[in-house]
């Protein structure tokens, strides 16, 4: 379980193999994304499709990595589930960050 990323043209898609990113998920997940940026990769998809279920924290641990890049990269979120994507507009945080239904989609670049 845990977290993996792949290279997929200039994308780097990260998969949440967890099904919660909560408070005992967040600080792994913000440290492991922190050491991809850390070693370059600025353009990341989160893979949400595994994660049903996500508190405070771990939107928190989310935004968290979108600051750590600033201007020089992008965050966006693929495949989340009802419950997750539901937090997302209920915090207008799907505002601010990408969110497309499937990795393909953020891939291809096309819009939500």
């Amino acid at each position: 379980m845990g977290f993996s990323n792949r290279q997929e043209a200039d994308k780097t898609v990260v998969e949440i193999g967890e099904a919660r990113l909560d408070a005992s998920q967040a600080t792994p997940f913000r440290d492991y994304m922190f050491d991809l940026i850390n070693q370059g990769q600025t353009q990341l998809v989160v893979d949400l499709s595994q994660v049903n279920f996500m508190d405070s924290s771990g939107l928190g641990a989310i935004v968290s990595v979108l600051k750590q890049l600033g201007d020089k990269g992008a965050v966006e979120l693929a495949s989340p589930q009802k419950a997750v994507n539901d937090l997302f507009d209920l915090t207008c945080m799907d505002q601010i960050f990408t969110i497309h239904p499937s990795v393909d989609q953020a891939l291809s670049g096309k819009p939500h």
